[in-house]
């Protein structure tokens, strides 16, 4: 019987042995799991921090801008006042400056036209887009341009076409664009 008590107990420390060793290998897995959850946790914390400053630099900016809105649109205002003419009378003024931007340009104009397009979700301005022909030679067109930069009305060059050149003599074509405003 002696022999089979030590041989029961001989399975019993193998047994035992066994469930340590897998207790202390599941506890390294466990202990690993909490590591790797805990470094998530940290770096979602850090992912969270980081969303939380931008998301705090927008709302300042948008406060900022909120706290300057009725001086930019004081500006806005002086600018539509003092820069765009009145529709009443814009097409004659626009008319007579750019004539007069020509000739002392010494430039040649021909095909000027205007055509009115109403600006989205301004109900107060209207958009005129010119297309006109001027000849000169480059220096004349260079101080055309400037001119149109200097004058008190309000010009937008978008498109600058050569159309022809021939002896030292340029022609192009002009898309500008001004904006009218409307009386109330």
């Amino acid at each position: 019987m002696s022999l089979t008590n030590q041989h029961w107990k001989k399975w019993i420390r193998w047994g035992l042995t066994v469930v340590l060793v897998v207790d202390v290998f599941l506890l390294v897995v466990a202990f690993r799991a909490a590591n790797r959850g805990e470094k998530q946790q940290v770096a979602n914390r850090d992912i969270l921090r980081e969303q939380h400053a931008e998301l705090s630099a927008d709302v300042i900016r948008v406060r900022n801008i909120r706290e300057r809105l009725p001086q930019v649109q004081g500006e806005c205002d002086k600018f539509v006042r003092e820069h765009l003419r009145e529709a009443s009378g814009g097409y004659s003024v626009v008319l007579a400056d750019l004539g007069n931007i020509a000739e002392k340009a010494g430039l040649r104009t021909s095909n000027l036209s205007f055509r009115q397009e109403p600006q989205r979700n301004q109900r107060d301005i209207v958009g005129i887009g010119i297309t006109a022909g001027v000849e000169g030679d480059y220096a004349s067109l260079v101080r055309f341009i400037n001119g149109l930069e200097k004058s008190p009305n309000f010009y937008l060059l978008e498109n600058l076409t050569l159309a022809s050149s021939t002896g030292g003599v340029v022609r192009l074509n002009l898309e500008l664009r001004t904006y009218f405003r409307l009386q109330p």
